[in-house]
């Protein structure tokens, strides 16, 4: 993450503030506490928390902050000790007041992974033929997740979501490469040609923007298979990279032979993408109808699991309508191809969050992983596990992996706040939210995190700004609304907070809210019998939520009373008693 304000660049990971291209050399306690304040974008910071952040192992007195402040004022203000850059709250303390814009930093220098980096572009639709564009895009999948299991230990192929946001771009490869840290590009189109259709592709090599190969393809469905045989052992021979030698038997046994089913799954794959309930519903029905083909045609049946399981996290859909439909088609998945990581990645995803064997569900992450280094549902469910066990330092492992796979995907950097926030770095957890609203803007989830990660650090305004812009992004998701009632609860508004408590329980009359969601604002207010009602509620439903009690700072004044162990104990969770911080 890069921070921009007044001419200034501040790169907390790297630890340097340049003024322009100069750098600006500080002193450690002086840059940690300009970093504070900038991440704080604005928002009021005392005196007693500059000193606890600070200087956390040392008595020092006010003295040494405000000699810190006058070191800032001169560097930031040239000289002049004007507030142009940092106010002083009488009594109180010193917020940033200059204009802040934050810039998303794709991959972190010393995050480069070995090997040669290959980034496939869009396909771009030159058909005229708006109808053609699922083909396009899903095409783009398609081979981003082949070329991927081509040699994972000396080929990274950067993720769908991150290559996406270059579709129809103007950027030159040379940008495009550098943003990437890629070495090659694949460029795609599809052409109509004397009434058929045929793909054209080209891979350049980014240090001189060489085209170091090149051909097209009949793109009919029912040779889409070849296509993508052949791409792979001409990329391979290019780069220089050996093949393994099951490839080729394990992409004939992903895809199907049947034309009609393989256009009805990137159909499917095409509206899954777009992460709304109406297209979520549409993904299903295409691929339902893949399965109507072939009925053994694994990837449309891990397909329908993912796209069911995803209902009940993000349109709070109560699990007992989901579990066991999403059960059985990662099993038909898993039966159909059991070398697919898919089906593994989908059975993984079932035992963690529904059915709450956290062994078994490990070991099926792990198994898609091995099978397919660049598992980006893999990683980031495991990720989430072991964070839930308290192994955090493993689960930021590996979400930095999947930082490495995806960095322009939102939903991963999302994800790497919870896992710092869960470990208690606060500071972390927000910069990683801030990345993902950067990202994405309009991504719920990634406001959501910076409301938690800002409440912790005592700006309960911001957390509820950015909670409000959760819960009208998610379309009233409950998360976001029982989350801001919380806040809300905790900084002394208990009647707004009871306000929105009632709209819950006003709605749940109408459809189903996840009963964690009534328990935690409960929680915020105290009201610890209430809360364990719901507590108990939550575990008769099965409420997928209830995985964050086992490591979520806002459970831990509770953590230690026999009634919340036992809900724990019920629902076959670790007790992890050491919740102290993290750094």
């Amino acid at each position: 993450m890069t921070y921009e304000f007044g001419g200034f660049r501040l790169h907390p990971a790297d630890r340097q503030l340049l003024d322009g291209d100069r750098p600006i050399p500080l002193t450690p306690k002086v840059f940690d506490t300009l970093v504070l304040l900038v991440q704080r974008g604005g928002s009021l910071i005392e005196k007693d928390e500059f000193l606890a952040r600070i200087w956390p192992d040392t008595i020092v007195e006010e003295v040494g902050l405000a000699h810190n402040i006058s070191q800032l004022r001169r560097v930031l203000d040239k000289g002049t000790h004007s507030a142009s850059f940092i106010q002083t709250v009488p009594k109180k303390g010193y917020r940033f007041s200059a204009p802040i814009t934050v810039q998303p930093v794709a991959r972190q220098t010393n995050e480069r992974p070995s090997g040669i980096v290959l980034g496939v572009l869009p396909f771009d639709n030159l058909t005229d033929d708006a109808e053609r564009e699922y083909l396009a895009d899903s095409l783009t999948e398609e081979v981003i997740a082949t070329l991927g299991q081509i040699d994972p230990d000396r080929l990274v192929v950067i993720g769908r979501t991150s290559m996406m946001t270059y579709k129809r771009t103007t950027k030159p490869i040379a940008e495009i490469g550098r943003e990437l840290n890629a070495s090659y590009l694949l460029e795609t189109s599809i052409r109509a040609e004397a009434g058929r259709l045929r793909v054209i592709a080209k891979l350049i090599r980014v240090r001189d923007q060489t085209a170091t190969w090149a051909a097209s393809f009949d793109a009919e469905p029912v040779s889409l298979l070849t296509f993508q045989c052949e791409l792979s052992t001409a990329i391979a021979e290019h780069v220089r990279v050996r093949l393994r030698p099951d490839y080729l038997g394990a992409l004939a046994r992903r895809q199907t032979p049947s034309a009609d089913a393989y256009d009805c799954y990137l159909r499917g794959r095409y509206f899954w993408n777009q992460l709304t309930p109406t297209t979520n519903a549409r993904a299903i029905q295409y691929f339902e109808r893949a399965i109507a083909s072939d009925p053994d045609y694994a990837l449309a049946w891990s397909g329908i699991s993912f796209a069911v399981l995803g209902s009940s996290m993000n349109s709070d859909m109560p699990p007992a309508a989901v579990l066991p439909r999403a059960k059985d088609a990662a099993a038909r998945a898993l039966k159909a191809d059991p070398g697919l990581p898919d089906a593994h990645a989908v059975m993984g995803y079932v035992g963690f969050l529904f059915e709450w064997d956290w062994v078994a569900a490990e070991a099926a992450l792990r198994k898609a992983i091995a099978l397919d280094h660049a598992c980006a549902l893999g990683h980031r469910m495991l990720g989430h596990l072991l964070s839930q066990t308290g192994r955090h330092a493993e689960a930021r492992s590996a979400l930095q992996r999947l930082c490495q796979i995806d960095p322009l995907y939102s939903m991963n950097h999302a994800m790497a706040s919870q896992v710092a926030f869960q470990a208690r770095d606060y500071d972390s957890a927000l910069e990683h939210a801030q990345q993902a609203v950067v990202i994405d803007p309009e991504f719920w989830i990634g406001h959501m995190e910076l409301g938690q990660s800002y409440e912790r650090l005592s700006a309960a305004d911001l957390a509820l700004d950015a909670l409000m812009s959760a819960s009208r992004l998610s379309g009233g998701n409950s998360k976001p609304i029982s989350l801001r009632a919380y806040v809300l609860a905790t900084t002394g508004r208990a009647d707004d907070a009871r306000e929105l408590l009632k709209m819950l329980q006003a709605v749940s009359r109408d459809r189903y809210v996840p009963p964690f969601a009534i328990a935690l604002v409960h929680a915020g207010l105290g009201d610890r019998e209430q809360m364990f009602e719901w507590l108990d509620r939550a575990c008769a439903a099965r409420d997928v939520h209830l995985i964050f009690l086992t490591v979520d700072p806002k459970w831990d004044p509770y953590r230690f009373d026999p009634r919340f162990q036992a809900i724990l104990a019920r629902c076959g969770f670790p007790f992890i008693p050491d919740t102290s911080p993290r750094r």
